[in-house]
């Protein structure tokens, strides 16, 4: 493309064809990310150099299906490609890119943009996946009909994108002209498959036969529950000998400074303060890893999309609407990302309500907090001769917020006003076998976030904690232990007023307080105060028989309880402040789920109490 001395590129395309994928690989480190003008949708731009030493600067525009825009993404795509935005150049150059494996849904798309009559080149992705199903594709046909060049990229792979990046540095392809003839872009579609692609019988014959099972209304709600119930029965089951080792490696860190340290506050600091903090978090790593790796496997094999269109009518019925799944499944993860994909639901009010249900969905946070009141006051036992009873009691806690929310949704749609969308309308992707390394990348990206949180958050707040903890010192005359003379002992006996109805001690009370910056950081509240407060001993390996012995079964069922509802942490409260554009929505959502949370925990303490 000689004829400019700099080249404006968008890569355009429907959602989950890999196109950050191929953006991330183009531009590397170099990349902007900011919000449009007026809206809440990302604009991500980046830059590189071609061989020939030409700049390209790269805009990843958010994921539509349709220049008919129903929803903010799409219609920020549309404008740009249209030209009609005012804080963005139009395009020099569209950049297409599909998904070889689904060019019946893809090619729709490519031809839309066709007709806008800006020089375009569509990039068939994932052609390694293409190739592995036995999917032939015949570039230079397609090519031809189309009248656009068509390049092969595999986004994942180092030199993926090279064949992109030698078109890029050809001459500028003119506007596509001659377009299929059909009226129907559908029809159209169907007539470049015909002519230029070939998919196996063979696997369009085993996607039939295994979605006749799981798409079935009965059998597949079945399969659904049985493979949440394996999920969590593993994540117990599985995670015992590495929560081992990591628990060996905590104590004898802790170990080696009491002996090598004399008594003082800086032992404590980092004997109490920092390795019974941290390290009492840390050791829930393998089973948030184990939780990801079914997930990653799931999402990889094709099943996630088919377990959203088996629950789309569950969810019109609550008031959600159909394309509230995807978020709502984001936020088994994280509600920030989960709330941030409600930008693909166009309707303001369905949008709003999703939103609101979000935190209700059990966050990967809270699995620490789960795993260890699970581990203190859930016997590890087996029901029916086989089953977990650990595992069947976190895959309830799950299922409870779930139902929660879609309890919230209706509620909100009897008493309120507006309406649920339309059913969602999806092209199921071919089954699939996950990809190793797509799986390992997925994981070490996790566990590096998790990571990254105890060494950056968390060990700050359970500095800040043993601070409290620690300061002002008793005087000689008292009768206590130092910890209650404390700030954290003073501000957690303040709190009582409030939570002492539903079976909270002051300890909790405390540790409550950086859990609202984030949910895991209770579990290291609470080790740094119980590591001061009691003996010198309790570290993260004995927090949960330490609690099980001093707290009542209704204690730690009420504590269950109020994590299922508990208000969001601060960076889910500022991303909703920021998708909303309101601090009313942000108080909206704090008082229901302090309600929510408080009477459950009430609940549950008289249940335990009754119980025990």
């Amino acid at each position: 493309m000689t004829g400019a001395t700099s080249l404006h590129v968008a890569l355009v395309g429907n959602p989950n064809c890999g196109k950050t994928a191929l953006f991330n690989r183009l531009t590397g480190s170099r990349q902007k990310v900011a919000n449009y003008a007026g809206v809440t949708v990302e604009r991500k731009e980046g830059a590189l150099r071609l061989p020939s030493g030409r700049l390209v600067r790269v805009l990843d525009l958010p994921g539509a299906y349709s220049l008919n825009a129903a929803s903010p993404d799409e219609a920020i795509t549309r404008d740009v490609c249209l030209g009609v935005r005012t804080d963005e150049q139009r395009p020099d150059l569209l950049v297409c890119v599909v998904d070889a494996t689904n060019l019946r849904l893809h090619l729709r798309f490519v031809l839309e943009l066709a007709q806008l009559g800006l020089p375009m080149l569509v990039s068939l992705n994932m052609m390694d996946a293409a190739a592995h199903r036995g999917i032939r594709i015949d570039r230079e046909k397609l090519q031809a009909l189309l009248d656009i060049p068509v390049v092969e990229t595999i986004a994942i792979r180092k030199n993926g994108a090279s064949a992109l990046l030698d078109a890029l540095d050809d001459r500028l392809p003119a506007p596509p002209t001659a377009l299929p003839a059909e009226a129907d872009l559908h029809a159209a579609v169907q007539a470049l498959l015909d002519a230029a692609v070939t998919v196996p019988r063979r696997t369009a014959e085993i996607d039939d036969a295994l979605d006749r099972w799981v798409l079935h209304p009965v059998i597949g709600m079945l399969i659904l529950a049985t493979v949440m119930f394996l999920t969590f029965q593993a994540v117990f089951s599985w995670a015992g000998p590495f929560q081992d080792a990591i628990e060996v490696g905590v104590a004898a860190a802790g170990n080696f400074f009491s002996t090598q340290l004399p008594a003082g506050m800086l032992r404590s600091l980092l004997v109490d303060g920092i390795i019974a903090g941290t390290g009492s978090v840390l050791v829930f790593l393998p089973q948030i890893l184990l939780l990801f790796l079914f997930i990653l496997c799931l999402e990889e094999s094709g099943y996630l999309p088919r377990a959203a269109f088996l629950l789309d009518r569950f969810m019109l019925a609550s008031g959600l609407s159909g394309r509230a799944f995807i978020p709502l499944l984001s936020s088994f993860a994280c509600a920030i990302p989960g709330i941030m994909a409600t930008r693909s639901i166009p309707h303001p009010r369905d949008r709003l309500l999703t939103i609101m249900v979000a935190p209700l969905m059990t966050c990967s946070a809270r699995l620490p907090v789960y795993a260890l009141l699970i581990g203190a006051f859930v016997p590890d036992r087996k029901v029916l001769g086989y089953v977990g009873l650990q595992g069947l009691v976190m895959f309830g806690l799950y299922l409870t917020g779930i139902f929660s929310a879609l309890l919230v949704a209706w509620v909100v749609k009897r008493f309120g006003s507006g309406h649920a969308d339309a059913a969602l309308l999806m092209e199921l992707p071919s089954w699939r076998m996950p990809n190793p390394r797509d799986v390992l990348i997925g994981l070490t990206e996790r566990a590096s976030i998790f990571i990254k949180r105890v060494g950056g958050i968390i060990l700050a707040l359970s500095v800040l904690l043993w601070f409290l903890a620690s300061f002002p010192a008793p005087p000689a005359d008292w009768h206590g232990t130092a910890i209650e003379y404390s700030y954290a002992g003073h501000i957690g006996r303040a709190m009582q007023v409030v939570f002492a109805p539903i079976g909270f001690n002051w300890q909790i009370c405390v540790a409550l307080i950086p859990g609202l910056a984030a949910r895991e950081v209770a579990v290291s509240g609470l080790a740094t105060v119980y590591a001061i407060g009691g003996s010198q001993d309790a570290a993260a390996a004995q927090l949960a028989p330490l609690i099980a012995a001093q707290w009542s079964l209704g204690t730690g069922l009420a504590l269950l309880a109020w994590y299922i509802y508990a208000p969001q942490c601060l960076s889910t409260l500022a991303v909703i402040r920021r998708e909303t554009g309101s601090w009313r929505m942000i108080g909206i959502s704090l008082a229901y789920l302090f309600a929510l949370a408080w009477l459950a925990a009430f609940i549950a303490f008289r249940i335990g109490g009754l119980l025990s």
